[in-house]
């Protein structure tokens, strides 16, 4: 049993839900760093902030931590059990998001206390650049952890699969 469990990937890759998912497989607290990032009406926590209380969660026994802010990324990689990449395709990120903003529009995030699920272009745009910006970052940090301890989801049917496997363990 894995009890301390690190989640990473691009938006729209279901991290939160598989955090949330996991959390009820093991019985352990999720904690998504969009809600530690964010304070009410969208507004930004201080950084240092931010990540001392990160840094403070995974100091624990057990933890589910999902999101791949990369200030604190090396530690939470280091410190966890299994680390979970949801490594989706362009498309497949785009998908997770605009289907989330359909499904919740106006509905205030579960994650994200005080805030409303939006998208704008801004979001969009970040989300089409992410692995031409952001994934390099993440391969690059997962080269000094165990293989043995990374697994790499392409897709929620992988998503789903993988987790049926664990409820039925």
């Amino acid at each position: 049993m894995y009890k301390k469990i690190a989640i990473i990937g691009a938006p729209g890759t279901g991290k939160t839900t598989l955090a949330n998912k996991l959390s009820k497989i093991y019985n352990i607290s999720a904690t998504h760093i969009d809600g530690i990032h964010h304070l009410e009406n969208w507004n930004i926590r201080d950084k240092e902030e931010r990540d001392r209380i990160i840094l403070e969660i995974i100091s624990k026994d057990e933890w589910i931590i999902d999101g791949t802010y990369k200030s604190t990324l090396k530690q939470r990689l280091e410190k966890a059990d299994i680390v979970i990449w949801l490594d989706f395709s362009t498309i497949n990120q785009l998908y997770g998001v605009i289907s989330r903003y359909l499904k919740n529009k106006g509905k205030e995030k579960q994650e994200i206390p005080g805030c409303k699920e939006k998208l704008d272009k801004e979001f969009l745009l970040y989300v089409l650049k992410y692995n031409k910006n952001k994934r390099k970052y993440i391969v690059d940090n997962l080269k000094y952890i165990d293989k043995s301890k990374i697994i790499i989801l392409k897709n929620r049917k992988s998503i789903n699969k993988w987790t049926k496997m664990l409820e039925n363990k």
